[in-house]
């Protein structure tokens, strides 16, 4: 056994990927959710025997967070003022506009309506974001697997206000309060996870999400007085893990 930097770690050979996956977990005492696994060799059969070839895998243990990480990083602004901006610049009008004509241009027939920050999106009380619920008949299309689609779209709602107004802000665009019965569904997930952590002793990795619905898991639990949370792999992989606390 060994130290990945500060990491515990483990090389393993057996006649099988997962023979050798099963025989690191056991020495590690840890769980698949617990752990991240490289294929250094994945074996071969040979012929008849011949130049057959045992599996190697590298598994290293996932590091709980420390109090010091951050929950999250924040998504890269376009080139813009920050700040509110002046009177005369009516940013939630601009934004509907811009997402009415974008929505027009995609020839689906919907309304968007500007709409009073709920939930986690209300907790910021200097400069709450501006709201854009679309409303319409099979609007399913613009949400996407994942909310994909309407992250892409919401995205370039932002970069074209921006670009025009020259000031940033906060413009989240929902379809039929998708987001907001989202961010319900995965309190409720969070507190579920977080007693089954509690109970088990043990980390649970949770599916893999987009940046704003991690966020929501993180700003959760972070008050939770017997679970901490991490955010781990890359790109559309990257999921929260929720810890005991030590």
């Amino acid at each position: 056994m060994a130290q990945e930097g500060k990491r515990e770690s483990v090389d393993v050979r057996a006649r099988s990927v997962d023979e050798a996956i099963a025989k690191g977990l056991a020495q590690l005492n840890r769980t698949r959710e617990e752990v991240e696994i490289e294929i250094l060799n994945p074996g071969s059969r040979g012929v008849w025997g011949i130049g057959a070839e045992d599996a190697v895998v590298r598994i290293v243990v996932i590091e709980p967070p420390t109090p010091e990480e951050p929950e999250e990083k924040p998504e890269p602004k376009p080139e813009a003022e920050e700040g509110p901006p002046p009177p005369e610049i009516n940013i939630a009008e601009s934004a509907r506009a811009v997402l009415a004509e974008l929505l027009r241009c995609m020839g689906i027939k919907a309304q968007v309506v500007i709409s009073p920050p709920k939930g986690i999106m209300a907790e910021d009380r200097d400069m709450p974001p501006v709201i854009l619920d679309i409303t319409g008949d099979d609007l399913g299309i613009l949400i996407g697997r994942r909310g994909e689609t309407l992250n892409a779209l919401q995205y370039i709602t932002r970069l074209i206000v921006s670009r025009r107004t020259k000031y940033w802000v906060n413009i989240v665009v929902d379809v039929e309060e998708y987001k907001v019965r989202r961010e319900r569904s995965l309190k409720q997930l969070a507190h579920r996870m977080a007693d089954r952590v509690v109970a088990s002793g043990k980390a649970v990795a949770l599916e893999a999400m987009p940046a704003y619905e991690r966020r929501i898991i993180h700003i959760t639990l972070r008050d939770h007085q017997a679970v901490t949370t991490k955010s781990v792999g890359e790109g559309s992989s990257r999921k929260v893990m929720i810890f005991p606390k030590s």
